[in-house]
């Protein structure tokens, strides 16, 4: 069973490698992203990175009206200029809070579950969360981008 690794892991600051079409096919990779939705839910979490289970797959699973959406060798292709602050949080360190600004929208590409490739418009929630799991895909944390009071 995968677990979640935490900051300070070095495995957190890796740079995740792209998934291949054929592999995204396989049983174990499905296997993959229905545990990794698991503990996405399990720990009430908005998304999950791959990194953050200690594979360093160019992987994200994110909660989306309560279903598990795998999104595989994720691109953000366009941001929007306006830009909102929220509060953010991640599995990986426990406690910790913070405000990020990023983009209010972007469209991303992005192979799906059945190695299909797709592009999607994102907004409000799906854009916070994608922006947040994507930064993990690259050894970014949100606490690098926190914005200092």
């Amino acid at each position: 069973m995968l677990k979640i690794i935490t900051h300070p892991n070095p495995n957190l600051r890796k740079k995740s490698l792209p998934v291949e079409s054929q592999q995204i096919l396989t049983p174990e990779f499905q296997d993959l992203l229905n545990q990794m939705s698991y503990l996405m839910f399990k720990y009430d979490g908005a998304g999950l990175a791959a990194p953050q289970v200690n594979k360093q797959h160019r992987l994200v699973v994110i909660n989306i009206k309560g279903q598990g959406q795998a999104f595989i060798n994720p691109k953000i292709i366009k941001k929007s200029l306006l830009k909102k602050i929220l509060e953010e949080g991640c599995l990986s360190i426990p406690g910790v809070f913070g405000y990020v600004k990023r983009p209010k929208k972007v469209t991303i590409k992005y192979q799906d579950k059945d190695a299909v490739w797709q592009e999607e418009k994102c907004d409000e929630y799906l854009s916070r969360v994608i922006q947040h799991e994507i930064d993990h895909l690259d050894g970014i944390l949100f606490i690098d981008k926190m914005i200092k009071k």
